[in-house]
């Protein structure tokens, strides 16, 4: 082990002491409640912001694209919890668009079903960052507490492979998995498309690409999405700046995964814009109250209610972006991890009644 992952492991483990002081000792340490468009923050998620400070820790625009990644990486294993135990992990690949794709197929303990449902899901990053190794325990604790089989997708990232290579991998993963569902167990009709951030606009693209094809979706469960890359809504304005996901960010973001403004427009960029969204899979779409990308979020929702798909919405009003990645640490997160979990179970439940 180097030096630089022993300090970051005695920073983890000082971080996740810090975090889980009583709640009575984090309100006084954390400062007076911080408040913005009528939300309060959750007092555990505002003391993690206030350590993230002190830390000197240096901003996400600030680093090398190399950085970005090893430090996301460590923050989604440093702060995610406890594995959750599922019956079986397997690696393998699939032929993607440029060659041989990376997936990693989880399978829940316990399971009787001949054909298990399936989340198809992309892990966020700004398509810039994340991987199958960062997002381990999310996919662990989603297989775990759904009962679904999670197949997770190592898609292309920017800059390397600019838009819309992701998209193209995410749409190819999708008929992959609906083509060899029946043999690797899962239910070619039961695959919910998924993904937060970044993640949750490939799962929204997938979702409007495919909704013609003979095993489209059948659900999207989109974890704060990016719907709108011109970035030009409220929320952009009051809270792009010290909620974690800042404005810098973003622009840093769209800078390394597009290859200029000219391509904000395009749908499977900002899948708000698309021209008809009628007969997409019906969606649950959460939300943070803390988050730049809250109101294009709620945006998209409407527009789906508005073209007659089943839309279920929820705001998690005190939390941050990238709150997935926070269930060991912030209590507040787990419980929304939970409740969405329990919305998919329930949705699940209904198809086909």
């Amino acid at each position: 082990m180097s030096m630089k992952e022993i300090a970051r492991e005695i920073q983890g483990k000082v971080a996740n002491l810090a975090l889980r002081m009583p709640i009575s000792w984090v309100n006084i340490l954390a400062g007076p409640p911080i408040g913005v468009d009528g939300r309060t923050l959750d007092g555990r998620a505002q003391w993690f912001l206030r350590l993230l400070a002190y830390s000197g820790q240096p901003a996400m625009h600030t680093m090398s694209v190399a950085e970005a990644r090893e430090d996301y990486d460590a923050f989604m294993k440093m702060l995610g919890g406890h594995p959750a135990p599922v019956s079986s992990i397997l690696d393998r690949t699939l032929p993607g668009p440029a060659g041989p794709m990376r997936i990693r197929i989880y399978r829940p303990a316990g399971s009787v079903a001949r054909l298990l449902p399936t989340i198809l899901y992309f892990h966020g990053g700004g398509w810039v960052i994340g991987s199958l190794e960062g997002y381990d325990l999310a996919c662990r604790y989603f297989c775990a507490r759904s009962g679904c089989a999670i197949v997770s997708v190592d898609y292309r990232l920017a800059p390397e492979h600019k838009f819309p290579a992701a998209v193209e991998d995410a749409v190819a993963a999708h008929r992959w998995v609906a083509g060899e569902a029946v043999s690797l167990g899962l239910d070619p009709d039961r695959i919910v498309v998924a993904g937060d951030s970044a993640g949750g606009t490939l799962a929204a693209v997938v979702a409007q690409e495919l909704r013609h094809e003979p095993h489209p979706p059948c659900l999207q469960w989109l974890i704060y999405p990016a719907t709108d890359m011109a970035g030009d809504t409220r929320s952009h304005q009051s809270c792009g700046d010290g909620f974690l996901l800042t404005e810098a960010d973003m622009r840093w973001f769209r800078m390394h995964y597009l290859h200029g403004d000219g391509e904000i427009g395009d749908p499977r960029a900002s899948p708000l814009r698309a021209a008809d969204l009628a007969g997409v899979a019906p969606a649950l779409v959460f939300t943070a109250g803390f988050d730049p990308l809250r109101d294009e979020g709620r945006a998209y929702a409407e527009r789906l209610q508005a073209s007659g798909v089943k839309t279920i919405h929820r705001e998690f009003e005190t939390l941050i972006h990238g709150f997935i990645g926070m269930r060991g640490v912030v209590h507040a997160a787990a419980r929304a991890m939970d409740d969405m979990v329990a919305g998919l179970r329930h949705e699940l439940a209904q198809l086909g009644r």
